[in-house]
This record gives structure tokens, C-alpha cells and sequence, in this order.
């Protein structure tokens, strides 16, 4: 993957896991609230995947 495409998954993870907190906290639900926050850290680590291509082909490009 390239570092927009990680960046994008990562945005889109996010959101999907911040959806599934607040249906986990409006059910009462721990396990898909659970479910939610994996997500939503798992987009994180895509995200910051994402910038650190990026920072690094800039590099490579001014090199």
C-alpha cells in the first residue's frame, strides 16, 4: 500500500471503530465497544503507517 491508501484505511478504520464504540456503549455491549476501540487503534497505527512512507519518500525524492 501506498502512504495516501494507509492513510485513507486508516481514517476509514477509525471511523468504523468510533461507530462501534458508541453502538457497544448504547447497547450496553462491552465486547463490540471492545471491538470498536481495537479498531479504532488499529486505523491509528495505519494512519501514522501512512505518514512515516510518506515523510521517508520525501526523502528519498529530495536525495
Amino acid at each position: 500500500m501506498g502512504s495516501t491508501s494507509d492513510k485513507v484505511s486508516g481514517m476509514a478504520n477509525k471511523a468504523a471503530g468510533n461507530i462501534k464504540q458508541a453502538a457497544g456503549k448504547a447497547t450496553g455491549s462491552r465486547e463490540m465497544e471492545a471491538k470498536g476501540k481495537m479498531q479504532e487503534m488499529k486505523g491509528e497505527t495505519q494512519k501514522a503507517k501512512g505518514k512515516a512512507k510518506g515523510a521517508v519518500k520525501k526523502i528519498i525524492d529530495k536525495a
